[in-house]
Formats: C-alpha cells, sequence, structure tokens
C-alpha cells in the first residue's frame, strides 16, 4: 500500500474564512465540553476536521444540524437519515449486499438482518442537509458525502474542498489518487 501524505491541518482561522462564504449566520463555536457533551448524547465521535469546523463557528439555518440547542429527536433523525435510507432500499428497491449473506424471504427478518449488518458500519455525521462526514476520533481527511439512500456521491474530497465547492463556488476538480475510503458507504460513490 503506497503511503499518503496527509493533507495540511485544517485549522480555526481557514475554517473561519470559510465560513464567511456560507451565507448563513453564524453563532459562537462550540466549546471542547459542549463537543463531547453531543458526542456523548448521541454516541458518536466527530472527526477532527469537523471539530475544527464546529469550533471556529456554527452555522445558523434549517440546512445546518443545531448541535447546542437543536431538537434532540431532530438531530437524531438526521443522524439516522443514511441509515434508514439504506434499509428503505432494501425493502422497497432490492438492495441486497453480498457480504449480508443469503438474502431471507420475509421482508421483516431482511431488514433485521440488514439493521445489523449496518450497526457495523462508520456513523456518518451531518455536516450540512444532506451531506455527511464519517465519525473518526482522531481522523481527519475524510470525503464529505451526499447520501440520499444509496445515491451517495463525494461532495468534496475533505471537509476543506466541500466548503470550496459548495459554498465558495470552486469546482470539485478530479477524484485524487489519495481519496480516503469511509468504509462501507464509498462503494455507493463508486
Amino acid at each position: 500500500m503506497a503511503h499518503v501524505q496527509p493533507a495540511e491541518a485544517f485549522t480555526v482561522e481557514e475554517a473561519r474564512i470559510l465560513q464567511q462564504n456560507l451565507g448563513e449566520p453564524l453563532r459562537p463555536g462550540l466549546t471542547p465540553a459542549e463537543l463531547s457533551d453531543v458526542e456523548d448524547q448521541f454516541g458518536f465521535t466527530f472527526s477532527d476536521d469537523h471539530r475544527v469546523f464546529l469550533t471556529a463557528g456554527v452555522p445558523v439555518g434549517d440546512r445546518w444540524p443545531d448541535w447546542r440547542h437543536g431538537d434532540p429527536d431532530q438531530l437524531r433523525k438526521r443522524l439516522d437519515w443514511p441509515v434508514d435510507g439504506v434499509l428503505y432500499d432494501v425493502e422497497n428497491n432490492d438492495l441486497w449486499l453480498p457480504e449480508w449473506g443469503p438474502r431471507p424471504r420475509s421482508m421483516c427478518n431482511a431488514l433485521a438482518v440488514a439493521r445489523r449488518q449496518l450497526a457495523t458500519v462508520p456513523q456518518l455525521v451531518p455536516v450540512c442537509g444532506h451531506r455527511y462526514l464519517p465519525a473518526t476520533a482522531g481522523e481527519s481527511g475524510y470525503p464529505v458525502l451526499s447520501v440520499y439512500q444509496t445515491d451517495v456521491v463525494y461532495y468534496g474530497w475533505d471537509l476543506r474542498s466541500y466548503l470550496r465547492h459548495e459554498f465558495g463556488g470552486e469546482p470539485l476538480g478530479d477524484e485524487p489518487a489519495d481519496v480516503r475510503v469511509v468504509e462501507f458507504w464509498s462503494r455507493f460513490a463508486e
């Protein structure tokens, strides 16, 4: 396996500059204690670049998760959206992956098997709308994925390129040779 050079660290200063292009009001960033509280409440850990982004400021608007004041049930729905979409495709679009073994005949059993399998894949955390980053504690540089059921599209090769592309008008560009793979989820984007 070839050694991949990590991108320059995403800094709070860079995040603040990129947040100026969002076209949304910003609240003060989350403190380390607030970030930990969110992680404890919802059972995931923000990736390092997502932490930096939310430390720089918290965008306000319908598309942005409000980790400080948001309705916990709505935040849970946003966190569940990617898995719920895969389950929808299992139930309505004949999705079944070979590594899940033979598909059970009963839909109830098929959904139960799929749900168990999906409990083992990386948690996706909403960034904006249905754009997600994986919950990868202590890591950064993962792509931002647009997730709608199993229609998964790369929207940024990392959080920095996502913000530049989606809000700064920069083209996404060709997929770099060293784009990080998000276990399970990247298969639908390839």
